[in-house]
């Protein structure tokens, strides 16, 4: 990174030399040539970088790698007692130094060339691989404010890279009310009725061949990108695993959205909330996560008072953001009665997770006991086991009974009462 800072500061000199007309060694930034030791390509994963693209992107390193470097812009203006306007740039809060936005990066690579500035701010839209890749964009311009005041901000996903050398993931914060979930089973773990489980290998044909479908047949004319499903039944059967394990096998990140953080009764807070996560997810291999979403995605009212009306334009936001998110949307709901009509028209998937039967409850029972546990009668103990009728989430929780049991006891094999008493208390 060393070198492309370096090449990054003799770039600033120049641009600031050439623009107060000052003895230079360069006519044009262009000619002080950048390192090509493909360390650029290798962190943001693109290859063709022109000298621009360059200029931008460690410009926007610049407070996290080398902050002094940037102190030339709080120069005075001394026919005005003030900086410079056309350096753009904000002050921190806690960090002292300078922070660049677009204004700045406009200043380097234009100058006074309006043709120049136009293709600088071509740059920071939301087709261009710095927004599509997530490495950096602007943010906090104020409304009716210029587009280029907004603050150029690296991604943390990238800074995750250049920094750290590690993949990044974010954490749960009220910012971005998610958390990254995961499971130590496979998918030939999980016990589901036979068609859950072609529904879902449905999801898993998507994510495998969605590129296939969408580019190579060229079905992106007609169909919206990502995938959105539904999961509902019972609690306990299943639906958190299903949803966990579609990203394992798949090796996507599972984020379930913690809705007590998004839903608020201030207007307009809720549609910000998830603002930020789709914002966040987008562009990312992730599923996106919505447990217990009756509460969020519920059905809208007649718009008899202004709660109400404020409630339809939740849903309807809902609706776009999730028919618009790339990625792939799981919800979980109880019960399918509880989703709003006009989400369940947008889902590609609906996939009713029942209460398993008793030769399910028994495969569920086998794969959680223990071996260590089982001594010459534990296909009958399996059976009486299984005569209950639970779900997968309850059968775990009176496996748990059992040991906390068994430890207590002293007893090394699980025999009836235990069973039975584990029964009992989730029955």
């Amino acid at each position: 990174m060393t070198p492309h800072i370096d090449w990054f500061n003799r770039v600033l000199a120049t641009a600031i030399q050439l623009y107060f007309r000052q003895g230079c060694e360069y006519s044009s930034i262009e000619e002080v040539t950048p390192p090509d030791d493909g360390w650029l390509e290798d962190v943001t994963g693109q290859q063709d970088i022109s000298f621009d693209d360059r200029v931008i992107i460690m410009l926007a390193l610049m407070p996290h790698t080398c902050p002094q470097a940037l102190d030339i812009f709080f120069v005075q203006n001394k026919n005005f007692d003030r900086q410079y306007t056309e350096f753009g740039g904000w002050k921190g809060l806690s960090h002292g130094g300078f922070l660049p936005t677009g204004e700045t990066a406009a200043f380097i690579i234009a100058g006074d060339d309006m043709e120049k500035k136009k293709t600088v701010i071509r740059m920071f839209q939301r087709d261009y691989w710095f927004y599509t890749k997530n490495i950096l964009r602007l943010e906090g311009a104020g409304e009716g404010e210029p587009f280029l005041s907004g603050q150029l901000r690296p991604s943390e996903e990238f800074l995750s890279h250049v920094l750290l050398d590690r993949e990044y993931k974010p954490d749960y914060t009220i910012g971005f009310p998610a958390k990254l979930i995961s499971t130590p089973l496979e998918w030939e773990d999980m016990i589901l009725d036979y068609n859950t489980y072609e529904s879902l290998e449905e999801i898993n044909t998507w994510i495998a061949h969605q590129h296939t479908i969408m580019e190579d047949w060229g079905l992106k004319r007609i169909l919206k990108p990502g995938y959105r499903a539904l999961f509902y039944g019972p609690p306990g059967t299943g639906k958190t695993l299903a949803a966990t394990l579609l990203g394992k096998k798949n090796h996507m990140d599972v984020y379930r959205v913690d809705l007590s953080m998004i839903v608020s009764k201030y207007i307009g807070e809720t549609e910000k909330n998830l603002a930020k996560v789709f914002d966040l997810a987008e562009n990312r291999n992730w599923i996106l996560f919505f447990d217990e979403a009756d509460a969020l995605f519920g059905k809208r009212t007649s718009a008899n008072t202004s709660n109400d009306r404020h409630a339809n334009q939740e849903v309807a936001y809902l609706l776009q953001r999730i028919e618009d998110f790339p990625g792939t949307v799981i919800l979980a709901s109880n019960l399918k009665s509880n989703i709003d009509e006009a989400f369940s028209r947008r889902f590609q998937s609906i996939i009713y997770f029942p209460m398993p039967d008793e030769e399910l409850r028994a495969a569920l029972w086998r794969s959680m006991l223990p071996k260590e546990w089982l001594g010459d009668d534990a296909e009958e103990l399996i059976a009486k086991a299984a005569e209950a009728e639970l779900s997968g989430g309850s059968i775990s929780n009176a496996v748990r009974r059992c040991a906390l049991q068994l430890i207590r006891s002293g007893m090394e094999h699980l025999n009836m009462k235990t069973l039975r008493d584990s029964l009992d208390k989730e029955s």
